[in-house]
């Protein structure tokens, strides 16, 4: 008699574990919030998503975006995402891993986008941020910049911007900055 309820304590703790794996860690809330936004996700044919540490480290992928149009098309861009456990009541933290000329991205990589700030709840997801991300590319933000250079050459020349950013995609200097070819 025992035994069958040690058999059914058992059986239990497997159904309750969602991935199957035996008994051990038990999901986050935030894993198992990250799990339904990744498994419902409707990216954009221009972006991708990738997990570097395999699939069983959910909290931290990188998406992969190759915008269609606006002034980076053709290039290809890399965001580093770390999900916080208690996510979706923190936003995610963001970072560019491709050094990119542009408004609303620093040179270090740190991402100005409004629902990753001050904007962000819960009720948003995965799929909203990198629609988000994409946007950027598309619709470059001069009035709210990280780059307050390149924010200032796209308000006041766009032609000068535009000539910018195919420098800094090809790998070339804009100014005295290097940056590394994403096309």
């Amino acid at each position: 008699m025992i035994r069958l309820f040690k058999v059914k304590e058992k059986q239990r703790e497997l159904s309750e574990n969602s991935n199957g794996k035996p008994p051990g860690k038990k999901q986050t809330a935030g894993e198992l919030r990250l799990n339904k936004d990744i498994s419902e996700l409707n990216l954009p044919k221009t972006c991708s998503i990738s997990f570097p540490n395999g699939k069983d480290d959910l909290m931290h992928f990188e998406v992969t975006i190759r915008p269609d149009e606006g002034y980076y098309l053709g290039g290809i861009f890399t965001f580093t995402f770390e999900i916080s456990p208690i996510y979706p009541h923190d936003a995610p933290k963001v970072k560019c891993k491709t050094k990119v000329y542009h408004p609303n991205i620093d040179l270090d990589g740190n991402v100005c986008l409004n629902i990753l700030r001050e904007d962000w709840k819960p009720v948003l997801n995965i799929n909203t941020i990198i629609y988000g991300l994409y946007h950027l590319f598309t619709e470059p933000n001069h009035e709210d910049p990280l780059n307050s250079d390149a924010a200032a050459v796209l308000r006041d020349t766009p032609s000068q911007f535009e000539s910018n950013v195919k420098k800094a995609m090809a790998g070339g200097y804009v100014g005295q900055t290097k940056f590394t070819r994403c096309i």
